[in-house]
């Protein structure tokens, strides 16, 4: 179907279900390759519709990444690139905005870590956070500490609680009485916000069991290579070494945990979608995650140094009316890409200052311009300078004893781009420090070829391409007398 098919069947406005996860480590599914059926309702999903499986986020942390998905805009655009300062994003119009704009209801279930608020929304269910969320009983109270007392580790035994009193569950059950509570006069945008799988990695059975720890998918490359990653990838793991020596033993119990959490999430997730197909509810349906989980590679757990790939890719698919199905997509597209596209889903204009690209031609089955979607760029750092790897700041979590905060003021100080290209990848930092990978002979990003001359036409295609991807995402805003010229779909490089 052309994209005009398309915009002209959104005349009959579906609802939108927007579902994300939080720190979700892409190709953990059977139809992305993993060994375990983590997520079947996902991958079932998938199939009946389109999936980008070369998507990236725009920068490895929560608030940035999801005010880019509001905006449509990269960090150093809408200005917010710590998880402390949501409320200073930056933008003209987000995407409620522009939803509300065209009639929609909006509903909200879950994790937030955004910058609009309850106030923003026709209903509003939450805030849940890691550890806790709204309690409805005295279980959920208690299971709510006990989350609390694990202080964002790994759990070796099962979750003393029931699947109801999992956050997950909670926030599908509090998201079905949205469904039922919205008018059938005006579509309804649903955003669903499961806190996990992030840490802490806890799972209560079936789930604990779901695959035996000697069974877990081995990792791409453990605590012996963090020499060679060096920089903050060695501070980060040498202090957490510091606080809980021996964390590393529990890998594979780290890995069943975090493989189980997806599996509830997906039944999750299928609850609520049976919930839609019993009431005969038009729905586009929209997944994807903020960022990765390092999964036990390096010897690391959570997020927090660096762009390696297991942050950076992110799992994104959308399902529903008009969309092709049983479409995978190799166009390398960027989680910034979402809010324009929705745009187009509903026949709305991108508005001013929106530097992603509308994705509708590409759910319709089109070929798209090479030049386009050849190459993604992503971010990361707070600015500043970086700090010296002996250098020891004030922290805001203090320096002895278990708790810390990945996202701390060492590793995020100072700022990197990252570029991708076919199967390159190119980081380069504040300093000058460059990293070039061959992603396809070396996932794991290990073989530094940035100083190799057998790749130096490589390096330097990739370095001209963030040149000009930096230009591009330079902002437009604040807008003024005169009208730069748009390009369809926000397609700056088409041919």
């Amino acid at each position: 179907m052309a994209a005009e098919g398309i915009a002209n069947e959104r005349a009959t406005r579906p609802n939108i279900l927007l579902i994300m996860t939080d720190q979700h480590r892409v190709g953990l599914t059977r139809r992305t390759g993993c060994s375990v059926d983590t997520m079947p309702r996902l991958d079932a999903l998938a199939r009946q519709g389109t999936a980008f499986d070369r998507a990236y986020t725009s920068y490895p942390a929560c608030v940035p990444a999801r005010t880019s998905l509001l905006t449509g805009r990269f960090p150093t655009a809408h200005r917010v690139r710590q998880n402390s300062n949501a409320e200073h994003a930056f933008y003209q119009a987000d995407l409620l905005d522009v939803l509300r704009a065209q009639g929609f209801q909006l509903h909200f279930a879950g994790k937030p870590h955004m910058h609009p608020g309850p106030d923003d929304f026709d209903s509003y269910a939450g805030p849940y956070w890691h550890t806790s969320g709204p309690q409805h009983t005295d279980d959920h109270r208690r299971f709510d500490n006990w989350l609390t007392d694990l202080d964002h580790g790994v759990a070796d035994v099962p979750t003393p609680f029931a699947v109801e009193d999992q956050l997950p569950y909670r926030i599908a059950t509090d998201a079905i009485a949205a469904v039922d509570d919205s008018r059938r006069d005006q579509p309804a945008f649903w955003w669903v916000s499961f806190p996990e799988p992030h840490n802490p990695y806890q799972v209560p059975e079936p789930y604990f069991s779901l695959v035996p720890e000697q069974d877990v998918p081995a990792r791409i490359a453990g605590p012996e290579v963090i020499d060679a990653k060096g920089g903050n990838y060695r501070w980060l793991r040498e202090l957490v070494e510091h606080k809980r020596p021996g964390y590393d033993d529990e890998w594979r119990r780290y890995r069943a945990n975090y493989l189980g959490m997806l599996r509830l999430i997906d039944d999750q997730i299928g609850r609520l979608l049976d919930h839609l197909e019993d009431r005969h509810l038009d729905t586009v349906v929209i997944f994807v995650s903020d960022h990765g989980d390092y999964f036990a590679d390096y010897g690391l757990q959570r997020k927090g140094a660096g762009m390696s790939d297991a942050l950076m890719r992110i799992p994104f698919q959308i399902s529903g009316p008009g969309i092709l199905p049983g479409q995978t997509r190799q166009e390398l597209v960027s989680m910034v890409d979402l809010m324009p596209t929705v745009c187009e889903l509903i026949g709305a204009e991108i508005p001013p200052g929106v530097q992603g690209r509308g994705l509708l031609p590409l759910l319709s089955g089109e070929p798209t311009p090479a030049d386009e979607f050849d190459s993604v760029i992503g971010e990361l750092g707070y600015g500043g300078v970086p700090y010296a790897l002996d250098d020891h700041p004030e922290l805001h979590f203090p320096y002895q004893g278990r708790t810390f905060d990945e996202l701390n003021s060492v590793t995020q100080s100072g700022g990197s781009r990252m570029l991708r290209r076919g199967d390159h990848k190119l980081i380069m930092d504040l300093n000058g420090s460059g990293e070039l990978y061959d992603l396809a002979r070396d996932p794991g990003e290990l073989i530094n070829l940035f100083d190799d001359p057998a790749h130096r036409a490589t390096r330097d295609q990739l370095s001209a391409d963030l040149i000009r991807w930096m230009i591009r995402i330079a902002d437009d805003l604040p807008t003024g007398n005169y009208a730069p010229k748009a390009a369809p779909h926000n397609w700056r490089w088409a041919q």
